[in-house]
C-alpha cells in the first residue's frame, strides 16, 4: 500500500491563518475534501482532541461529499467499546463502496486532555488498553462466530455484528507514537505506522526499532507513513520566501494571543510532559532552523510541543525528492497538511503530487529498499 493522505478540518484556521466560521461549516467541509480529490489525494486524516466534532459524522460528510476520498478516523481507546467501533466502521465501508475508510489509534500523549473526557488513566495503562482495544478491533472486524474476550480492559460475551467492511481485512489499522511503550504496541499491532517529520538518520533508527518488533510477534507486513507540512512554489526562493511569511504571520497570530484558534485546545497543561514525538521534533528545532537540506522547523520552535509540524520546503520536485528519501527507509505512506489550508493543497496538486506520484511508481518499479 502506499498512499498520500491530507488532514481534514471542520472550520478553517491554523497557526498561520485566524480561525473563521463556526466549529462545524459543511460547506468548508465539503469544499475543502474535494479540493483534496482534485489534488490527487488518496485519503484525508480527521484529527482527534477532546474538544473536536466527532470524527465519524465528519468522515461520513466527507465520504459523501467526494467519489473516490478515503479517511482516516483518528481516535483514542477507552471511550467507546471496540465492538461498537468495528460496527461504526464496517458501516461506513458499507455505505461509501467499500476500501475508502481507516482507522488511526492514539493513546493519549496528554493527561489533561484525557482527563477532560474522564480518563484518569496513566499512560503505561493507555498503551496496554490501546494494544487490547487493536486486537479486538481485529477479531471483531472480520469475526463471523460469536466473539469472547477476557482481558485487562475489556469482557466481551458472545459479540456477533450483522455488519462487517466490505472486503474482510479492508479497514487498515493505524497507529502513532514513539515512547518504548508505543513502539511495543504499533510494531505488534498497526497496519499502518505513522512517524513525526523527523530526519531521516531519525526515522531509519525509529523504523528498524519497530520492524524488529513487528519481526518477533508475527510480521502483518507493517508499513509506515511520515506526517510533513511540505511549503512549495514554482522556485526554491519563492519556496523559502513562503515559508518566512507563513512564519511572520503564526508569530503575529500567537503573539496577538488569538484566542479562537483550536490550537490551543491541543496544548499540554503547564508543566505537564511532552509526549515523545513531540519532543523529539523539539529538539531538533532547538539544533536548528533546517535539517537534511530542506527540512524546515521554524513553526516548530515557534509553536512549541503539540502536533507534527515540521515540513519540507522547495520546487514541487525537489520536495517529492526529499521525501522520496524516506521511501529508500521503508516509508510508503506520506501525510501532508498545509498552513494555508486549501492554498496549500491547490498547489500540492500541480506542484507536489503529480511528481511524488510519478516518484513513487519509480521505485516500485524497481523494488528498491534501502539497508540501514
Amino acid at each position: 500500500m502506499a498512499e498520500i493522505l491530507g488532514m481534514i478540518s471542520s472550520q478553517r484556521g491554523s497557526e498561520t491563518h485566524p480561525v473563521t466560521g463556526p466549529a462545524v461549516d459543511p460547506g468548508w467541509i465539503r469544499e475543502f475534501a474535494r479540493a483534496h480529490e482534485a489534488a490527487g489525494f488518496d485519503r484525508v486524516l480527521i484529527g482527534y482532541s477532546s474538544a473536536s466534532p466527532d470524527g465519524f459524522a465528519l468522515a461520513s460528510a466527507v465520504l459523501q461529499a467526494t467519489e473516490h476520498l478515503g479517511v482516516l478516523i483518528a481516535h483514542r481507546p477507552g471511550f467507546v467499546a471496540p465492538t461498537v467501533v468495528a460496527r461504526k466502521l464496517a458501516t461506513l465501508d458499507q455505505l461509501s463502496g467499500g476500501g475508502r475508510v481507516a482507522i488511526h489509534h492514539i493513546s493519549g500523549g496528554s493527561d489533561a486532555d484525557q482527563a477532560r473526557d474522564g480518563d484518569f488513566s496513566t499512560k503505561p495503562e493507555r498503551y496496554r488498553r490501546t494494544a487490547e482495544f487493536m486486537d479486538l478491533l481485529r477479531r471483531a472486524l472480520d469475526a463471523d462466530e460469536p466473539l469472547n474476550h477476557d482481558g485487562e480492559h475489556y469482557r466481551v460475551r458472545g459479540a456477533q455484528s450483522a455488519v462487517h467492511p466490505v472486503h474482510r481485512g479492508g479497514i487498515p489499522l493505524g497507529f502513532g507514537g514513539l515512547s518504548e511503550d508505543a513502539v511495543r504496541v504499533g510494531g505488534e499491532h498497526a497496519d499502518v505506522y505513522a512517524l513525526f517529520g523527523e530526519t531521516k538518520a531519525e526515522v531509519a533508527e525509529r523504523t528498524a526499532a519497530i520492524r524488529e518488533v513487528a519481526a518477533a510477534t508475527g510480521d502483518r507486513s507493517l508499513s509506515f507513513s511520515l506526517s510533513t507540512r511540505p511549503v512549495v512554489a514554482p522556485t526554491e526562493d519563492a519556496a523559502w520566501e513562503k515559508a518566512d511569511r507563513y512564519l511572520a504571520q503564526a508569530r503575529a497570530l500567537r503573539e496577538a494571543g488569538v484566542e479562537d484558534n483550536p490550537l490551543r485546545l491541543r496544548r499540554h497543561a503547564p508543566g505537564e510532559v511532552a509526549s515523545v514525538s513531540a519532543d523529539r521534533l523539539q529538539r531538533l528545532a532547538h539544533e536548528r532552523d533546517v535539517h537534511d537540506e530542506r527540512l524546515w522547523f521554524g513553526i516548530t520552535k515557534l509553536m512549541g510541543p503539540q502536533g507534527n509540524s515540521s515540513g519540507h520546503v522547495g520546487t514541487g520536485q525537489q520536495v517529492a525528492d526529499a521525501l522520496l528519501e524516506y521511501w529508500d527507509l521503508g516509508v510508503e505512506n506520506f501525510l501532508v497538511r498545509g498552513f494555508d489550508q486549501l492554498g496549500d493543497v491547490q498547489d500540492w496538486g500541480e506542484l507536489l503530487i503529480p511528481r511524488l506520484r510519478a516518484g513513487i511508481a519509480a521505485k516500485q518499479g524497481t523494488g528498491a529498499l534501502a539497508q540501514v
